[in-house]
C-alpha cells in the first residue's frame, strides 16, 4: 500500500506538523482502548497492515503477555514486532491460525474492505478488532479524505478513500458472520479544538466476535 513519494517542502512541513501534533497521542489511545476491549482469553494476535510495529508494540506494554505479528504488503527495514510480507489479497496463513486479528486504519486503503475483513476473520480463531472510519455524509467523506492526505500522502500510502458508512459496516459484519460485542465512538484521539472537528463519529472501534 506504499511506494516512494517525493514530497514538497510544505507537504513537509505539514508531516512534521502532524507527527506532532497527532500520532504520539493517536497511539497511546488508540492502544489504550485496543488493550482494554481484547478478550482475556487472546494470547497470539495478527496486526493486518502492520507498518513499523508501533501500534503492536504499544498494545504489548499494556497486555505483555499478547504475541503479536503483523503483515503487511511492503516491510520496513526496522519494525517493533515481526512483519511478514503479503500482498495484500489473500493472508498466508492457515484457518484459525491466531485467536485475534486486528486492524488500525487500513481497510479503507483496501481497494475491497469487505473482502479483506473476510480474510482477517477468516484466519481468527475467534475474535476480530477493527479501528477505522465511518462515513455518513458527503461532509464525514470531505474530512476523512483531508485527514488522509495529511497523514499519509507523504509517505506513498495508496489513498483509495474507500470509507463505510454506519449501515455498510453493519451489512459486512453480517455477510461474514461477525458478532458485534464491543463497539467505542469515542475515542479522543486529538486535543481539542481538533476532536471536535476530526474526532467523534468519524471514528469507530470494534470488537467482534465469529459465530459459531
Amino acid at each position: 500500500m506504499s511506494q516512494p513519494h517525493n514530497t514538497t517542502s510544505s507537504e513537509n512541513l505539514a508531516v512534521r506538523a502532524h507527527r506532532k501534533m497527532i500520532m504520539g497521542r493517536r497511539v497511546r489511545q488508540i492502544s489504550k482502548h485496543i488493550a482494554e476491549i481484547i478478550p482475556v482469553d487472546v494470547v497470539s494476535m495478527l496486526d493486518v497492515g502492520a507498518g513499523t510495529g508501533e501500534m503492536a508494540l504499544a498494545i504489548k506494554n499494556h497486555r505483555p503477555r499478547l504475541d503479536i505479528n503483523g503483515v503487511d504488503v511492503y516491510v520496513r527495514p526496522k519494525t517493533f514486532v515481526p512483519v511478514k510480507k503479503y500482498d495484500g489479497i489473500k493472508l498466508p496463513f492457515a484457518d484459525g491460525a491466531f485467536d485475534a486479528v486486528m486492524t488500525v486504519d487500513v481497510l479503507h486503503h483496501c481497494a475491497d474492505p469487505v473482502a479483506t475483513l473476510e480474510e482477517c476473520a477468516r484466519v481468527a480463531r475467534r475474535w476480530v478488532i477493527i479501528k477505522d472510519h465511518v462515513s455518513n455524509n458527503s461532509l464525514d467523506k470531505a474530512t476523512l479524505r483531508f485527514m488522509d492526505w495529511v497523514g499519509n500522502r507523504a509517505h506513498g500510502v495508496v489513498l483509495p478513500y474507500n470509507y463505510l458508512s454506519s449501515i455498510d459496516w453493519e451489512e459486512a459484519f453480517d455477510r461474514i458472520d461477525l458478532i458485534k460485542i464491543n463497539q467505542c465512538d469515542r475515542l479522543e484521539l486529538y486535543p481539542q479544538p481538533l476532536e471536535t472537528i476530526f474526532g467523534g463519529s468519524l471514528h469507530c472501534l470494534y470488537l467482534l466476535k465469529k459465530k459459531e
